[in-house]
């Protein structure tokens, strides 16, 4: 099907309104719009240089963590939660208890991601993944009782206070099984020729059209890009998340799908998203280039410490995956006194690399700002 053929659905009447029913996916799909050709051109290239990238830094898991726990909070920020990095990268019990809720919403989105990643190791990307990830996100918060795990099984809605006034109406609950069954077929189907990016664009779109669970389908299905990146093998590691550039162009991003909705216009959509990759990769480039000037520059710290260099070396390591402390948190993990944890701590603050966070005078954080600081745009 050529995208100026498409059509994305028909509304249903349903009892007092309409739903939309989107058309299936599972069938090839061409275009004649030569700024599609050239962005996708260019998204390919600055993906396989972020993957370069990846594979290129030693120990690259360690700063993909920060990658997923920047893109955990950002994600959770578009649905509604008002944790800055800072707080996610403190123990629960350290925060206000105003904001152990969100706190913890945005940890399950973590372990969600992880779980994920991991699970593609064994399982394809299915809706069975899907429905497992999906569960682990919402295990315990405040979606608990919104069928963590399973579609829906009742009429859902976007935007308003009731179905009587919202923007947009998905899918009657007896469809989703049938959708959600051609999505993961389109996904998998290795008879269409379709390049990978137009295919997620095109899977992305369909999934936040059925809104398949009752919550959590933002989060879900920003999380599926990255996975079918992963599953398709245009990424080595999970280090694009696309959640950031989203949360900037929100009214762009929500109105591009809709687009499609209301004028059957995928190519404005697919354009957005491919715009949404190459920025999203070109500024994951630039903070793995940052990363490594910034390991250099730690590296050579280090060599000047003599005989201190071993516990500053442990200690930048443990930086890298925990980068605020307090200097209890370092005695056990190094295997050093809390008088040496003092002074490293010290000598670390007089070097500009750890910076007191708190202004108490007891129980004070310290943050590996310049690190942090990579994440934070």
């Amino acid at each position: 099907m050529d995208f100026k053929d498409f059509q994305a659905g028909i509304y249903k009447q349903e009892y007092q309104y309409k739903s939309f029913l989107p058309c299936k996916i599972d069938h090839t799909f061409t275009w004649n719009d030569p700024a599609i050709n050239t962005k996708l051109e260019e998204a390919i290239k600055i993906l396989s240089e972020l993957d370069t990238f990846a594979a290129f830094i030693p120990n690259i898991d360690i700063f993909i963590q920060m990658h997923i726990i920047k893109e955990a909070n950002t994600s959770s920020k578009i649905e509604g939660t008002r944790t800055e990095m800072d707080d996610i990268l403190i123990p629960k019990e350290q925060l206000d208890p105003e904001k152990r809720d969100d706190w913890q919403e945005v940890q399950n989105y973590i372990e969600a991601i992880n779980y994920a990643v991991k699970e593609l190791q064994n399982l394809p990307l299915s809706n069975r993944l899907i429905k497992k990830t999906h569960e682990v996100l919402l295990s315990g918060v405040r979606g608990a009782s919104k069928q963590p795990g399973e579609f829906r099984k009742s009429q859902n809605w976007i935007g308003g206070s009731s179905i009587k006034n919202a923007s947009f109406i998905p899918p009657s609950h007896n469809e989703v099984a049938d959708l959600m069954s051609d999505l993961e077929k389109f996904l998998h189907n290795q008879e269409i020729f379709v390049p990978h990016l137009i295919k997620i664009a095109i899977a992305h779109y369909q999934f936040e059209t059925i809104h398949p669970f009752l919550d959590g389908n933002g989060r879900m299905g920003r999380l599926l890009i990255t996975l079918y990146l992963i599953s398709s093998g245009l990424l080595k590691k999970p280090s694009l998340y696309l959640s950031d550039y989203i949360e900037k162009n929100k009214n762009s991003y929500y109105e591009a799908l809709t687009i499609v909705r209301t004028k059957n216009d995928i190519a404005h959509w697919v354009k957005f998203f491919l715009d949404a990759v190459i920025f999203t990769a070109n500024s994951s480039v630039l903070t793995f280039k940052s990363i490594v000037e910034l390991k250099q520059k730690m590296d050579a710290f280090v060599l000047k410490l003599g005989r201190k260099a071993q516990n500053a070396n442990n200690l930048i390591e443990f930086l890298y995956k925990t980068p605020i402390i307090s200097v209890n948190d370092i005695i056990e993990p190094l295997g050093i006194s809390k008088q040496t944890a003092n002074q490293l701590v010290k000598d670390f603050r007089q070097e500009g690399i750890l910076k007191e966070m708190t202004g108490f005078e007891r129980n004070k954080r310290f943050m590996f700002k310049s690190y942090v600081y990579l994440f934070i745009s």
